[in-house]
This record gives structure tokens, sequence and C-alpha cells, in this order.
């Protein structure tokens, strides 16, 4: 599988996680000191990294883990016994 194909399977939870804890976007931003616009591609799932630093700065401020933020979706053609 490509590696395009692998990236679009990570899925950002940063909306979910932010409506749970009642806290905007713009907050989250000013308390690890990321850009707005970055979160937003984070949270929209366009993002192709995340460095170590962003990913434990968000994380602190949610008060989660990585995995709790960042989830992987099944891969379809496994899900349908497809071969790689």
């Amino acid at each position: 599988m490509p590696a395009e194909e692998d990236a679009e399977r990570v899925h950002c939870r940063l909306d979910e996680l932010l409506e749970a804890r009642g806290m905007t976007l713009t907050q989250l931003a000013e308390a690890v000191g990321v850009s707005v616009v970055n979160l937003s591609v984070l949270k929209n799932d366009r993002a192709r990294a995340i460095r170590f630093s962003t990913l434990v700065a968000v994380c602190d401020a949610l008060g989660c883990q990585p995995g709790d933020l960042l989830v992987v979706t099944p891969d379809a053609q496994a899900a349908h016994g497809g071969a790689g």
C-alpha cells in the first residue's frame, strides 16, 4: 500500500476532544503555542506529519494520550479480504 494511502487512514480526533473539554481551537492554539491554521490542518485530517513536541503539547493541554488523539482506521482492502 502506498504511503499516501496509509496517511489517509490516520484520523485526528481533535474536534471530539475539544468538544468534550469545552475548549475552542483558538484556546488550544494559545495553550500550546501552535497557530490556529496548523491545528485546523490537523483537526481536518489534512496533516501529513506532526512533530513529537506538538503532539506532546496538544496531549498535555487536552489531558490525553496520543492514542486518544490519533486513530488508524481499518485498511479497506484487508477488511474485505483483498491482498495488499
